[in-house]
């Protein structure tokens, strides 16, 4: 399938899509509190007295509230041994009830009070009057200042080596809801592609990305459109593009189901590609593929990177991370976060482990030409990596809708 070829309208694609909601299955309160008992067993390992966890989706993966962040104090505590108890604005404690999906203990502080003592009383109270505390790496800047002045019994350190312990190993519960955003992401990318025609502008290719996600039944989700010159960005630029034939074509889209992130980047030419967007996107595909063959389990991360960048480097670019070549790392991790640990770049000795999940994306950056992504989020078993979703096939039938 040659892109622009038998184009429709949007509208006519919005119209054949159907919601993909059904049997999505939410994370069950006996692994919420699995997670509770793994992030306490890391603490003991590490000497530490509590959790404080913000507004933030590692709130959201011990205890399945999901809140935004504000200037006031809502979270919760985990301490070493014990029950959680959770921090709410005073107002705010019959929402908070109603979000809690385990557990009875809600301490509250009034508006003139500083919520940053009632984190330290509530330690105290579960039976610790010094110690070590770890604090969510998403915690501000001003609530982090605050405890320090409200509890110099204590000291405060980055709470990383708990939550991104525990979050970077994916359950398999956690991976069907990732395969299911990525199975509604894939099938807009289809209908994307269907429906482009010359003329049509990169604001309304955003805007459809919205409404196909919508039409499969998801309330939130991102997408980004480049063609053309502008494809060479990987972060795109400040100016809407207007399609034409030849041009190459940048989408990366995502949503989230169960709070679980998808993340897809397709990468093709409207009409006819020439022989340069041909080998380049040959060239792309390669670096993808050798990036996963190097996810072994047991493996330090980088080597993804370094396996990626090589096949990229053997061709003439770079090398490093200079331009035209790949100017960033090759993969992120993706949960709750659409990039969250354990990233895929040069340095990073963290061994690749069974429910870890990653992307794997070598950009093609050709500044002044074009550039070329393919992005696809990998997952590690017991035997090796697995896609959730399949590699773009060819440049001329990028979703094997001929194969």
């Amino acid at each position: 399938m040659t892109i622009g070829v038998g184009g429709s309208s949007f509208e006519a694609e919005l119209a054949k899509l159907k919601p993909m909601a059904d049997g999505i299955e939410p994370i069950a309160v006996a692994e919420f509190k699995q997670r509770i008992a793994k992030a306490q067993t890391l603490m003991r390992e590490q000497g530490l007295q509590a959790l404080y966890l913000d507004t933030s989706t590692s709130l959201a993966y011990f205890t399945g509230i999901q809140l935004g962040p504000s200037e006031r104090l809502h979270g919760a505590v985990i301490p070493v041994e014990g029950e959680i108890a959770y921090l709410s604005p005073a107002f705010e404690e019959p929402k908070t009830r109603e979000y809690m999906k385990f557990g009875n203990d809600v301490r509250c502080w009034e508006e003139h009070e500083d919520p940053t003592e009632l984190v330290v009383e509530t330690i105290r109270s579960m039976g610790y009057e010094s110690g070590q505390v770890a604090l969510d790496p998403q915690t501000p800047f001003f609530i982090v200042d605050g405890l320090r002045k409200a509890g110099n019994r204590f000291t405060f350190t980055q709470g990383s080596a708990i939550t991104a312990t525990c979050r970077q190993l994916k359950s398999a519960a956690e991976i069907a809801l990732i395969q299911r955003a990525m199975d509604i992401t894939m099938e807009v990318h289809r209908a994307a592609a269907r429906a482009l025609q010359v003329g049509v502008t990169t604001a309304q290719v955003k805007e459809f990305l919205g409404q196909a996600h919508r039409k499969l039944g998801m309330t939130a989700s991102f997408g980004a459109a480049q063609f053309g010159e502008a494809t060479a960005y990987p972060h795109g630029v400040p100016h809407e593009q207007t399609l034409q034939d030849g041009d190459m074509v940048l989408i990366d889209m995502g949503t989230k189901v169960g709070g679980y992130c998808s993340d897809i980047t397709r990468t093709y030419v409207f009409g006819e590609p020439t022989q340069r967007q041909r080998e380049i996107w040959n060239l792309e595909k390669k670096a993808q593929l050798a990036g996963f063959a190097a996810a072994q389990p047991g493996a330090p991360c980088e080597n993804v990177d370094v396996a990626a960048r090589g096949v990229i480097e053997a061709a003439g670019y770079g090398p490093g991370y200079k331009v035209p070549g790949l100017p960033h790392r090759t993969g992120h991790g993706l949960g709750l976060d659409i990039h969250e640990e354990a990233y895929m770049v040069k340095g990073n000795k963290t061994p690749l482990q069974p429910g870890m999940c990653f992307s794997i994306e070598p950009m093609m950056c050709i500044y002044g030409e074009f550039g070329v992504r393919l992005e696809d989020i990998a997952y590690m078993t017991e035997d090796g990596a697995r896609w959730f979703t399949q590699p773009a096939h060819t440049v001329d039938d990028p979703f094997a809708c001929e194969a």
